[in-house]
C-alpha cells in the first residue's frame, strides 16, 4: 500500500453509488431533511425526528439579519466589483469570525465549563453561573452569547427555547444559560439578554455537538441570506457603488402571517 494512502469515514463513492456515513444517498433523498443530513455528516448517525426539527430551527434562526452585519457588507462590496457569486459568498463567509458568528463556540465553552463545575463541586445552576461570571470579570474577558446591539429580548432565543422544550430537548444547558442571564443582571445591574448565538450554543451543548463545529451552524445557515443579498446587489444596483453600512431602507413586503402548515 502506498505511503500516501489515507482514509475517510464520511462518504464512499463508487460507480453509480454514493454512500454517506453508511447510508445510500439516493435512499436518503426524500426521506430526510437537509438539517438531518448536516447532523449525519457531523455526528455520524441520523438524528431522531425531534433532534432534526431542532437543527432545522437553529438553521432557520440564523438565516439572515439584514444588510448591516459584516458578512453581508463584505459580500455586497465584493459583489459590487463584478466578482462572481462564489467570490462574493466566500467574502461573506470569511467575515464570520470571533466577533461575528463566533459567539456560538465561545458560549458553548462557557456553558460546558459551568456544567463541569456543577458536576465536580455539586453546584446548582445559579452558583455555577455566578462563579463563571465573576471569574470572567476578574480576568476582564467577555461573556459571549449575552447582550445584543439591536435586541433587548431576542425573539429568536425565546422561540428556540420554547421549541426545545416542546421537543423534550431542553435540559441542563438551557437552564444554565438562563441562570447566566439572571446572575448577570444581579451582578452587573444590566439586562443582558441571551442572544441567538447564546441560545444556539446552549442547544448544541444539549445535542452533544463538539464546540469545534459550533460556528459551522452559523455559516451554513447564513449562506442563503448572503446569496439573496448578493443577487439583489447584482440585479438592483450599479457596480462599484458606495455602500453605506447603516443608511439603508427596507422596501420589501409588509409584515404578513406565516401560512398554516408551514
Amino acid at each position: 500500500m502506498s505511503e500516501l494512502h489515507w482514509k475517510s469515514a464520511i462518504t464512499k463513492v463508487e460507480p453509480n453509488k454514493l454512500v454517506v456515513r453508511g447510508y445510500r444517498l439516493d435512499e436518503l433523498i426524500g426521506k430526510v431533511s437537509y438539517a438531518q443530513m448536516v447532523y449525519l455528516l457531523f455526528k455520524g448517525e441520523l438524528p431522531s425526528p425531534n433532534v432534526g426539527k431542532l437543527i432545522e430551527a437553529i438553521l432557520v434562526s440564523s438565516v439572515d439579519h439584514g444588510t448591516t452585519p459584516p458578512s453581508v457588507l463584505s459580500a455586497l462590496t465584493v459583489a459590487s466589483t463584478g466578482a462572481p457569486l462564489n467570490a462574493a459568498v466566500a467574502a461573506g463567509i470569511l467575515s464570520i469570525s470571533k466577533f461575528h458568528g463566533g459567539a456560538i463556540e465561545d458560549c458553548m465553552r462557557i456553558l460546558l465549563e459551568a456544567k463541569a463545575l456543577m458536576d465536580e463541586q455539586n453546584m446548582d445552576y445559579d452558583r455555577a453561573a455566578e462563579t463563571i461570571i465573576k471569574k470572567f470579570r476578574e480576568e476582564k474577558k467577555r461573556l459571549s452569547g449575552f447582550g445584543h446591539r439591536y435586541h433587548t429580548n431576542d425573539p429568536r432565543t425565546k422561540r428556540l427555547f420554547a421549541l426545545a422544550e416542546e421537543l423534550g430537548l431542553a435540559g441542563d444547558y438551557t437552564k444554565l444559560a438562563l441562570a447566566f442571564v439572571r446572575k448577570l443582571k444581579e451582578i452587573t445591574g444590566k439586562d443582558l439578554p441571551l442572544n441567538v448565538d447564546g441560545a444556539i450554543g446552549a442547544l448544541l451543548c444539549e445535542l452533544d455537538i463538539d464546540p469545534i463545529l459550533a460556528n459551522a451552524f452559523f455559516m451554513i445557515a447564513r449562506v442563503p441570506g448572503l446569496v439573496a443579498h448578493i443577487y439583489e446587489e447584482k440585479t438592483r444596483y450599479k457596480p462599484m457603488r458606495k455602500i453605506h453600512p447603516t443608511d439603508v431602507e427596507y422596501d420589501g413586503p409588509e409584515e404578513r402571517p406565516v401560512p398554516d402548515g408551514n
